[in-house]
């Protein structure tokens, strides 16, 4: 398949994990993709194994994304999809929103929020009619989760926001909501009895994997997908049900 021939993709959070897998898949139908990340040396690696380009990129930083938008455009010309999948995760601090310390929330929310609209805010005036943006929410947005799960309600509004201010330049704007995923940041920040405890409550019975997030993000980036936007989609094995 080839959905994605002579489009240009940037991906960021993409040196590992899922972001990665987002990656290799977009590439493997034709894109070409940028990688963005604070990882250097998986970063690069990944951008090698799929001849693409590496941008070192800390998405707090809104220079640091105007830098980015820069170099794709003076290397392609243009962007037409994005996935904000740029996220503090692995090795995240376990606390409260009534406790946590308050250098590290808004660090936290700099990143899992705001990174987001950093990016989008760099990238959207250099994506054509027809491009699309793909966030990366999290079921934590309707569960009990702290200032992770605030950080994805947020994700969630900045999703519905964005989708009404590009639409009229032809941009759709959607997020996926994961539940539980076997990553390597998921065995090292959730304890583990917390993970088997999630498990034993989905109806599907187990963790999902980076490549069950695959499809659904290759839709609503693809044509397929060209009158869905504003939505929140959860891939999930079943974890939340909304009525």
């Amino acid at each position: 398949m080839s959905r994605f021939t002579d489009k240009v993709a940037i991906v960021t959070g993409a040196a590992g994990g899922i972001g990665e897998a987002y990656a290799r898949a977009l590439a493997a139908e034709g894109a070409t993709v940028v990688i963005a990340d604070v990882n250097d040396e998986a970063g690069q690696a990944v951008a090698d194994s799929l001849g693409g380009l590496y941008v070192h990129t800390d998405v707090a930083d809104p220079d640091s994304a105007a830098a980015l938008a820069a170099a794709v455009v003076e290397r392609h010309g243009k962007i037409d999809l994005l996935v904000n999948n740029a996220a503090i995760y692995g090795g995240m601090k376990l606390d409260f929103l009534i406790t946590v310390p308050w250098d590290y929330y808004k660090k936290f929310m700099s990143v899992n929020l705001d990174g987001a609209l950093n990016v989008t805010r760099a990238v959207y005036p250099h994506m054509p009619s027809g491009s699309a943006i793909v966030n990366q929410s999290s079921t934590a947005a309707w569960l009990y989760s702290g200032f992770y799960g605030l950080a994805k309600v947020g994700v969630n509004g900045l999703t519905q926001q964005l989708a009404v201010e590009l639409g009229g330049q032809g941009i759709r704007v959607n997020a996926i909501a994961p539940g539980p995923i076997d990553t390597e940041a998921t065995r090292t920040s959730t304890p583990q009895e917390i993970v088997q405890e999630m498990v034993s409550r989905l109806p599907l019975k187990r963790l999902g994997t980076p490549e069950d997030l695959v499809g659904m993000c290759l839709f609503l980036l693809s044509a397929e997908a060209d009158w869905v936007t504003g939505q929140i989609f959860n891939v999930d094995g079943g974890q939340v049900i909304r009525s």
